[in-house]
């Protein structure tokens, strides 16, 4: 099996390999994560792009969908990704 260099997507890292049947599949870290460019409180509240998309954010804006969220409790969230006690 040939798997491709570790490629380093900014948020995570991943391996690239194809099995025999001809599907590719993905292997992908956990580290560094979302919360490299973003506080944990401020996930999702904004489209926040890797360095080499930033170039192309206008377009980007434009074709994706506009999401209107409700804004969740701040306790509920840091629960969520164990920063506080419940």
């Amino acid at each position: 099996m040939n798997a491709t260099p570790i490629i380093d997507r900014f948020y995570f890292h991943s391996v690239y390999f194809r099995e025999s049947g001809g599907i590719l599949f993905e292997v992908a870290t956990n580290p560094p994560g979302f919360t490299t460019d973003e506080k944990v409180e401020e996930l999702g509240s904004k489209l926040v792009l890797p360095p080499w998309l930033e170039p192309e954010r206008k377009d980007l804006e434009k074709i994706l969908p506009q999401l209107h969220l409700p804004k969740p409790r701040r306790k509920m969230l840091k629960n969520q990704f164990g920063d506080e006690d419940s």
